[in-house]
């Protein structure tokens, strides 16, 4: 089954807690604070492998968590980094932000990319500990991984598009100029799946031929099987356009050319500009005064023209020579820039919250970050409440409340606990 486009969900893994733990040796009076910090939580990295063709694993697996990092330990150990989780998908594949379309990254080669950053580790306590606070009995937690939904976009790395109607022989050339083995018979879309083939011009010399399938009038919009492969189309250098000059279906070839081309520009206006070279097969089904008709059409159009006859691989060796010499003119195949977050994206995990007062209890909520810093908070600790009330002051919290008009005294709800308010 050929997939090429699959939405998935990420969450990179948590880092690891700060410990709270104080020195103890024999004979070592007051050892102190000796809390380790915890460890980084895993990313979520992408890698592309040459053995996959499709998305398809992506259909019944959706949902990658990468593990957390372990908490600190006593003597000032630090917790064990996650390992990362490596993804491999298809080389080609797009991932976008799901939500936004943003292109995050193009994993087109070797690179590894990382998608998803794991959480840092929490501080220990020892890093709390200060000339007036020798005793912290608090630590940091550790932070949140980055957590989104992306959508992967299979796009075929290939030099040379094969476009055209169905069953104009576009599967019949391939299998004639590589070692491709397409399905081959004399029915519309015989090709239900982008059919790549390398074409060998000598030691060290090749190129890719890719058969798109299911292009037809109205493709651009969505009809027939076009609308999904013409996404493959978009990196291809050259764009070779086949033609049934026989017309053995009823249709004039010029025709399907301009209709074709409608069709490319319809789903991108890029394609309008990328190189094509027209090839009229069938031949043998013709006349010589229809092939100089078409000829003279393409010629007159700044086209070059080859007339072949792709089931005995008469005129190919000409056409793959020409193909070959284009491609060393052009651009190496397109790769797509990531794209920048937007300036007022809003980054994940953001520490926001909301105030909503109620018969004169002011409620925090939406602070669902905020439980990991109170899960480490003593509140028999002196200390220990000093750095909860240094949290929520520095992310503005307290300054909420007050534009709210809280006054001395009144009772403060977060996270269903209450105390009263002292400024």
């Amino acid at each position: 089954m050929f997939v090429d486009i699959a939405k998935i969900h990420l969450k990179a893994g948590k880092g690891g807690d700060g410990a709270v733990s104080f020195h103890r040796e024999k004979y070592v009076a007051a050892g102190g604070p000796d809390g380790g910090d915890g460890g980084k939580g895993g990313d979520i990295v992408f890698k592309a492998d040459s053995n996959l063709s499709t998305l398809a694993d992506f259909r019944y697996k959706r949902k990658y968590t990468a593990e957390p990092g372990d908490n600190g330990g006593t003597s000032r150990r630090t917790g064990k980094s996650a390992q990362n989780l490596v993804i491999s998908v298809p080389i080609g594949t797009l991932v976008k932000d799901a939500e936004t379309g943003r292109i995050i990254a193009d994993i087109s080669d070797e690179e590894e990319v990382v998608i998803a950053k794991g959480g840092n580790g929490g501080w220990g306590n020892q890093h709390f500990a200060t000339s007036t606070r020798q005793i912290p009995r608090f630590a940091k937690s550790g932070e949140l991984g980055e957590e989104l939904d992306v959508t992967l976009e299979l796009k075929l790395l290939a030099d040379v598009g094969l476009i055209g109607f169905p069953n104009v022989g576009k599967s019949t050339l391939v299998s004639v100029v590589s070692q491709a083995k397409p399905k081959i018979a004399n029915y519309h879309f015989t090709t239900l799946t982008p059919v790549l083939g390398v074409v060998s011009m000598g030691e060290g010399s090749s190129f890719v031929m890719a058969d798109i399938p299911g292009l037809i009038e109205g493709a651009g919009e969505g009809v027939g099987l076009g609308h999904e492969f013409l996404r493959h189309v978009e990196r291809c250098r050259l764009l070779l356009h086949v033609l049934d000059i026989s017309g053995s279906e009823g249709r004039d070839p010029i025709d399907d050319f301009e209709k074709i081309n409608n069709e490319l520009a319809v789903f991108s206006s890029e394609l309008t500009d990328r190189p094509q070279i027209v090839v009229g097969n069938k031949c043998d089904l013709t006349t010589d005064e229809e092939i100089e008709r078409i000829s003279k059409y393409f010629s007159e159009k700044g086209y070059k023209f080859f007339p072949i006859m792709a089931a005995i691989a008469e005129g190919t060796e000409a056409l793959i020579n020409h193909i070959a010499a284009e491609l060393a003119k052009l651009p190496p195949i397109k790769k797509f820039e990531a794209e920048p977050k937007p300036e007022l994206e809003k980054p994940k995990n953001l520490r926001t919250f909301t105030i909503r007062e109620e018969n004169e209890i002011y409620y925090v909520e939406n602070c669902d970050w905020l439980m990991e810093v109170m899960n480490n908070v003593d509140p028999d600790d002196y200390e220990s409440l000093q750095y909860f009330e240094r949290v929520i002051r520095e992310c503005g919290i307290i300054d909420a409340l007050e534009k709210a008009g809280i006054n001395e005294g009144d009772t403060v709800n977060i996270l269903d606990i209450e105390f009263d308010f002292v400024n």
